[in-house]
């Protein structure tokens, strides 16, 4: 007998949206000088969230003006303990205010609620408690008796953790004594002006924290102001490169979290449902929308026969829809933009020759919807083992010696991140210091902690967030 899952769908009515949202520049909000907007869009039913204000650069100047003076006559000036306790008030005002934010996220980027509430928010929360601890223990970090803040920070975020990169970036930055100013994704800004109102509530000083809104032109200008001192920017390898051709000469400091393509690699005599588990996770977790996502599944010649009947199996009891219902696994893609790229890529997978499938899985009507698929038959020279799709779908390729498996891991333009299953610690540490990948799990995947660095190699960018290593991006 089979049992339907009854609709288990979290209130919206924790959330309280304004029609229309302002710049947040020098501890208020602010009407954008070219009087512009943009509308933010649920993706999984496309219907209307709010206006919101496009910042240009008369905006950004002053923004950015606000952050110096705050930086010069407040900010830097403080007592590490003093900006801690700052932190730790963000940091307890955003686990009071958890659930209305896990829905808003949910609600504007289109990502399962269990992932929000369980994943993001904790995390977030987190990341401002670790640093807030940092703030008043810089001389101890290994990076000089007594390191200096930079000054501005422009900092840019995608739209896939919306609220968990604004925390990757402003935490470190308030800690270290810079101050900032952010520019979230123009698909999913509604976390980061609720953030803004965050920082109102816990008293920062006006300028410490700045958010602009609005598309790729106001990031460009943003990260090519003049008076700002560090750049950081999650996102694509494309406009990562942009980033750094613009900021090459100017002597800002820069680090970038760039794209990925992941190897999960299963070795055969790893626990096979635990594998399982750990590769659907890697691949489906935020619909694949991750920068580390395990898209390349590398898995032994030997039990490829055995993993791939279970791991479609698992696949198919994987529930898709509703990103509010509790039940869901897997929630809408983000923009009718990405979904078309997904579709492209899948496409061109199969027009080269690769077998595609999919569980039975139907479809809302409206919205931004991908069904979770594999490509099985994929060789190194297919797009889809090259390129970063950004959406749930997984190449699977084989490999028969463990050299051979770090070999095609190590052959791509990336170095993000990797997974590798085994029951033998020895193997598990041959591969992994033979990996080159910026992170590698062990018997795991996806598994993140504010302690701990995050960051690649090759295209995937450079510097690190996260961890001591972290705060050394935003100290002179």
């Amino acid at each position: 007998m089979t049992f339907e899952y009854a609709p288990a769908p979290e209130s919206r009515s924790v959330v309280t949206l304004r029609e229309t949202y302002e710049l947040f520049i020098d501890g208020a909000f602010t009407p954008a000088e070219g009087g512009e907007y943009l509308t933010t869009v649920n993706p999984a039913d496309e219907t209307k969230l709010a206006q919101v204000a496009v910042a240009g650069p008369a905006d950004v100047d002053r923004a950015v003006a606000a952050a110096r003076r705050a930086y010069e006559t407040v900010w830097s000036r403080m007592p590490g303990a003093e900006r801690g306790k700052y932190l730790f008030r963000i940091a307890r005002i955003l686990q009071e205010r958890s659930r209305e934010l896990a829905v808003l996220e949910s609600m504007d980027n289109g990502k399962p609620i269990k992932e929000t509430r369980d994943v993001d928010l904790p995390l977030v929360a987190a990341h401002f408690f670790y640093h807030a601890g940092w703030a008043d223990k810089l001389a101890h970090a290994g990076l000089g008796p007594d390191p200096r803040p930079l000054g501005v920070a422009a900092q840019v975020i995608p739209w896939n953790f919306p609220l968990l990169m604004l925390a990757w970036k402003i935490a470190p930055a308030l800690a270290t004594g810079n101050t900032v100013v952010l520019k979230p994704a123009e698909t999913t800004p509604l976390t980061a002006l609720a953030f803004a109102e965050i920082c109102q509530e816990a008293d920062l000083p006006p300028g410490v924290v700045n958010i602009l809104t609005g598309a790729g032109e106001t990031g460009r200008a943003l990260v090519e102001h003049p008076g700002t001192d560090k750049v950081a920017f999650t996102g694509s390898t494309e406009v990562g490169r942009q980033i750094a051709r613009a900021v090459a000469g100017t002597g800002k400091r820069l680090t970038l979290e760039l794209g990925g393509k992941g190897a999960n690699i299963v070795y055969d005599d790893a626990a096979l449902d635990q594998a399982v588990e750990g590769v659907v996770s890697g691949i489906f977790f935020n619909q694949g929308h991750v920068c580390c996502a395990g898209s390349r599944l590398l898995v032994q010649e030997s039990i490829a026969e055995e993993l791939l009947p279970r791991l479609k199996a698992r696949i198919s009891r994987l529930r898709l829809g509703d990103p509010l219902d509790k039940n869901t696994d897997i929630g809408a893609i983000n923009s009718a933009a990405q979904l078309e790229r997904i579709r492209e890529l899948t496409d061109t997978g199969e027009a080269e020759g690769v077998q595609r499938w999919s569980p039975e899985c139907a479809l809302p009507g409206s919205g931004y919807w991908f069904a979770p698929t594999v490509l099985t038959g994929v060789s190194q020279s297919h797009r889809v083992a090259r390129e970063e799709i950004f959406g749930p779908v997984l190449s699977v390729l084989t490999f028969r010696t463990p050299e051979e498996a770090v070999a095609k891991a190590n052959n791509t333009p990336y170095g993000l991140s990797a997974g590798v299953w085994t029951e033998k610690g020895s193997r598990m540490l041959w591969t992994a210091e033979r990996l080159r990948a910026g992170v590698v799990w062990s018997n795991t995947f996806n598994k993140f902690d504010p302690t701990s660095p995050f960051g690649g190699y090759k295209e995937s960018g450079y510097g690190r967030e996260g961890g001591r290593h972290g705060l050394e991006a935003y100290l002179g």
